[in-house]
């Protein structure tokens, strides 16, 4: 009988914003499964902090400290893996950004830095990971981290709604071009989670209260519970779906 996930087994995985919060907990999911996994991120001692417990596992481990908006920077961070692991296998691009502002507040330099790091940085990894997968015909997994915002509007996110929704419609396109090369792309839409990326707003009790009424479980999710999602969308449980994107968010958007 083959155990759920034993094909991620030596798979080899790059996760952007890997060194804190969800990134993290995808990170060591893999990682608890065998897999080789390189983290993305910009904080050197954040990186190494999960570098150490990547380490605690049997797989082989690498930290980049990268921004994702510098594209040459980019495809040389894929080349190297390429060169050194062999393989590229699966890209969880969960590295993004909010600047929660009213929208008649917004600069274009707010804009610019929301769009370029939860959208163009996206596009141009997938397209680097995307020539290795290609040419090495082993039916490569894209999965990207979208938001719930992806669907539905929210005060101080103009910005990042508009981010996240285009992720969605890039995911698609990429799967509708990419499906012949046997690459599946399908995304992640969580709700907000407590988090690093996430503290400082829930110190606002109003906020708070907002976000937890409009989850219809009760509850926010952990980490965990975006990780799950992402390990079926790479593995060979869900060989049959692309272009998909899959809402873990406790209800928001069902009404």
């Amino acid at each position: 009988m083959n155990t759920y996930f034993s094909d991620l087994q030596k798979k080899t995985v790059i996760v952007t914003g890997g060194s804190k919060g969800i990134g993290r907990d995808i990170a060591l999911s893999f990682a608890k499964l065998g897999a080789n996994v390189i983290i993305v991120g910009r904080g050197k001692e954040a990186l190494n902090q999960t570098l150490v417990k990547l380490r605690g596992f049997n797989g082989r481990y690498q930290a980049f400290s990268s921004d994702v908006n510098d594209i040459k920077a980019v495809r040389t961070l894929v080349d190297e893996v390429v060169e050194e692991f062999g393989t590229v296998d699966v890209l969880v691009n969960n590295a993004g950004v909010n600047i929660p502002k009213p929208a008649l507040e917004v600069t274009e330099e707010d804009w610019d830095k929301v769009l370029d790091t939860n959208l163009k940085s996206v596009f141009f990894f997938c397209q680097a990971v995307a020539r290795h997968m290609i040419e090495q015909k082993n039916n490569g997994r894209i999965i990207n981290i979208a938001s719930q915002m992806s669907f539905v509007g929210y005060i101080k996110r103009a910005a990042y709604c508009s981010s996240k929704g285009g992720l969605v419609q890039l995911t698609k396109a990429l799967a509708v071009e990419w499906a012949k090369q046997g690459i599946n792309v399908n995304a992640v839409a969580p709700t907000f989670i407590e988090t690093e990326f996430t503290a400082k707003m829930f110190e606002d009790e109003d906020f708070q209260n907002d976000v937890k009424s409009r989850i219809l479980l009760g509850k926010l999710p952990k980490p965990k519970d975006i990780s799950g999602a992402v390990l079926y969308l790479a593995s060979n449980l869900s060989d049959f779906v692309t272009g998909e994107t899959i809402k873990v968010d406790g209800g928001w958007t069902a009404i």
